[in-house]
């Protein structure tokens, strides 16, 4: 596919990071793990922009058949295809296998009915043969439909694991130090991509001060996308917030984009691809294991992420941390 036209956010200037822009990870339990840790992220967002003036909006999501022009398929997607459907290559073998064997007897059965038909003495023959030939016509369509099924399975996994690799390795500012892969925060964070101008950012910020505990007890970390080059300035009001508070706040929209452009480029592809109109805001978030379970047009459902996630800590968040959501 052709790359799309990085037209999508217009950005004049990269975003003007400052200290009190950035929240500190050096006290941070997460920041302990972050170097240790890689994963890879995919996105399929597709929907038409809902009414923005909305709160919340949620879409169904969906996937191109072809890969992201950012990249082509590279070994590593092809071989993770065949770990995540280890038994799509024999299947795909056998569908070839029986249409050849079908066509092979269905080639026999033709010269053997137009033998029969040249000749009066075995007329009686035509009938059967004819049965015989419909079968093996019929099993060369079913099967050619299996394998043609199968093939575009195996294009859309290709397409979204390649547009993984691609978010995977966008860059995160953790600091005015360190600079991280995306990657680096699988199994350690579940990210909420928010990406729009600065006005829904700061409306987003807003929206998701009264679930500031619940977000991090189940590792929800934002990364705020400002698409118009203003980055925000959050406000941590102390009259309105505990000492308690405040640090989570900070901790919770702490991350930054790094390379404006790459970014840019990126998301502006999955919207050209999911048929999002350019200047409609979205969200995207991510599982544990880096797999997207959900994205839209508009605010984050914060309240959703809270009722549905499980918290990080405990016996079991090891066992679920893939069973969060299903993938899109």
């Amino acid at each position: 596919m052709a790359s799309a036209v990085a037209a999508l956010f217009n950005i004049a200037r990269p975003p003007n990071i400052t200290p009190t822009h950035i929240n500190k990870f050096h006290n941070s339990k997460i920041c302990t793990q972050i170097l240790n840790q890689k994963s890879k992220f995919l996105l399929f967002p597709s929907t038409n922009p809902p009414n923005p003036k909305l709160a919340f909006s949620t879409i169904t999501c969906s996937a191109t058949d072809k890969p992201t022009s950012s990249s082509e398929i590279s070994s590593t997607a092809r071989i993770r295809s065949e770990v995540l459907t280890p038994f799509r290559s024999v299947r795909m073998f056998f569908y070839i296998a029986f249409m050849a064997s079908a066509g092979l007897g269905g080639l026999i059965a033709t010269t053997q009915l137009i033998g029969a038909l040249t000749n009066p003495s075995r007329a009686a023959e035509v009938t059967e043969i004819s049965k015989g030939l419909a079968i093996d016509l019929g099993a060369v369509l079913v099967f050619a439909f299996l394998y043609s099924r199968e093939n575009n399975a195996k294009n859309l996994q290709l397409a979204r694991l390649s547009r993984e690799e691609s978010l995977s390795n966008l860059k995160l500012r953790v600091d005015e130090k360190r600079v991280i892969p995306l990657s680096s925060l699988r199994g350690i964070a579940r990210l909420v991509i928010c990406a729009g101008p600065e006005s829904y950012l700061t409306e987003s910020f807003r929206l998701s001060q009264p679930f500031t505990e619940g977000l991090l007890e189940r590792g929800v970390l934002v990364v705020p996308f400002c698409s118009d080059g203003n980055v925000p300035s959050f406000e941590f009001e102390e009259s309105n917030e505990n000492e308690v508070t405040i640090p989570n706040r900070k901790r919770l929209w702490q991350l930054r984009t790094f390379d404006v452009s790459a970014w840019s480029e990126w998301l502006d592809e999955q919207k050209k691809m999911a048929n999002v109109s350019p200047d409609s805001p979205v969200y995207l978030s991510l599982r544990l294991d880096g797999r997207v379970r959900g994205s839209g047009v508009g605010y984050p459902p914060w309240n959703a992420f809270v009722a549905q996630l499980p918290p990080v800590k405990g016996l079991w968040s090891g066992l679920l941390d893939g069973m969060d959501g299903r993938v899109l």
